[in-house]
């Protein structure tokens, strides 16, 4: 690992300080191309892409999109980095195996995932309540399709 991440560094994707005997690495946000490679990694192996492998499996999952904080700053907007993921889940899933779903997620993406369940009437609903909300922000598709 260290050997890729002095690659890297030596490359400019990466930049690193010493701390002590401590290395810490992050990404060098001053490059010209670093919005369209974190675009590209966000879509390839970011919490979206990790949610739908953990959802494959969940019984009764019509659709379900990332929103929120995490949503925004995949969409580009600026902002602090989410500490969480806020999924939204549209149909009648078995909730045992949706919760066991995210908490396998959890751990491979190091943040927490909250899941919001709705049926798919009420998704349908034009009202003015919390999906309506849900509905003006950006949303990322994991399972079925954009709404």
């Amino acid at each position: 690992m260290s050997r890729e991440a002095a690659r890297l560094e030596e490359a400019g994707v990466l930049r690193s300080v010493r701390r002590g005997r401590l290395r810490l690495v992050e990404a060098n946000d001053h490059l010209a191309y670093y919005p369209e490679l974190r675009a590209l990694l966000l879509k390839t192996i970011g919490p979206a892409a990790v949610l739908r492998r953990s959802l494959a499996d969940v019984t009764g999952v019509k659709s379900a999109f990332v929103f929120g904080s995490w949503a925004a700053r995949y969409h580009g907007e600026r902002g602090a980095a989410p500490n969480d993921i806020d999924l939204l889940v549209i149909g009648d899933p078995d909730l045992d195996a949706l919760y066991a779903a995210c908490r396998e997620a959890e751990r491979e993406i190091r943040l927490d995932v909250n899941p919001v369940v709705r049926s798919a009437a009420d998704w349908r609903k034009r009202g003015a309540d919390f999906l309506a909300d849900v509905r003006k922000g950006p949303l990322v598709p994991v399972v079925g399709a954009a709404p």
